[in-house]
């Protein structure tokens, strides 16, 4: 294994390299409007891939893949010749697709803010359905039943306790209502 910023720094000069071949030593037709958008080593320094974008159609596209595929001989022996390594890596060129995702993701974004714009223009001028604050006692009811009798309520226990008090005989240790005793109390 390389030193992985050796390895960085020879696929930055091997980018390099091939933008350079591209730009003025390959003249194939086929070559369309061609950028080298990144370079990278395996860590043995014995393949490079070499990323690149084309501008045009889907035609124009596969005619520079097809240049880029006859060309690669001569590109790695320039590659070998300005590098100067033992071994010249072999090249394989593959279509950067981050352009494409880039662009889908813009679309994406469009159509949000689109949805976003139409949601607001619904949203201009409405007003909450009942309530606007639904949890809140209306000022007069806090605390009473349906019928605002208080003495009735059989959950609000003898008149003047707090509302699920238990009576006082029914305490752990007290007598109940049948009169036995609590539970671990024998008599003295």
């Amino acid at each position: 294994m390389v030193d992985q910023a050796r390895a960085r720094k020879l696929a930055d000069r091997i980018a390099q390299i091939v933008a350079e071949m591209l730009e003025r030593r390959i003249k194939d037709p086929r070559l369309g409007f061609i950028t080298v958008t990144e370079a990278r080593l395996t860590g043995d320094l014995r393949e490079a891939t070499v990323f690149y974008t084309v501008y045009g159609s889907a035609e124009e596209r596969a005619a520079t893949a097809a240049a880029l595929a006859s060309a690669t001989g001569v590109i790695r022996s320039e590659v070998g010749h300005q590098t100067g390594l033992k071994h010249t890596p072999s090249l394989a060129f593959v279509a950067d697709t981050l352009p494409e995702g880039a662009r889908h993701m813009e679309d994406l974004v469009a159509r949000a803010r689109e949805a976003d714009a139409r949601l607001a223009e619904v949203r201009e001028g409405a007003v909450p359905a009942g309530d606007p604050d639904p949890y809140r006692d209306p000022p007069g009811r806090a605390g009473l039943d349906d019928d605002d009798d208080p003495d009735d309520d059989p959950d609000d226990g003898p008149e003047g306790a707090a509302p699920g008090a238990r009576p006082a005989g029914d305490l752990l240790g007290g007598t109940s209502a049948a009169g036995d005793r609590g539970a671990g109390y024998s008599p003295p």
